[in-house]
């Protein structure tokens, strides 16, 4: 039997209007909608997966954020700036 792992409790609400739900529960509900739609087939590396599909639009919107400078970009991300160009060339984002 399989245990059911919770979400620790939501961040205060520091904006305006109604809170937001937090970016995990985005995720979370991704992931969900994805395992569902296997529809009983099983998936192989699942985590590596996952890893790319959310690192390309992480890294393409975060460098969109900066005007494309990948230094802003890199300390943005909390990673150094040869450590996102290789990413960036290893996921073909950047020629």
């Amino acid at each position: 039997m399989g245990t059911t792992v919770q979400n620790p409790p939501p961040r205060p609400d520091t904006g305006r209007g109604a809170p937001k739900p937090p970016l995990r529960e985005h995720v979370a509900q991704s992931i969900r909608r994805y395992l569902r739609d296997l529809d009983g087939c099983d998936a192989d590396d699942l985590y590596e997966i996952v890893l790319r599909e959310i690192e390309i639009p992480l890294f393409v919107e975060v460098l969109n954020h900066c005007d494309g400078n990948q230094s802003r970009a890199a300390a943005m991300l909390g990673i150094h700036r040869a450590t996102l160009r290789k990413k960036l060339k290893d996921h073909g984002i950047v020629g």
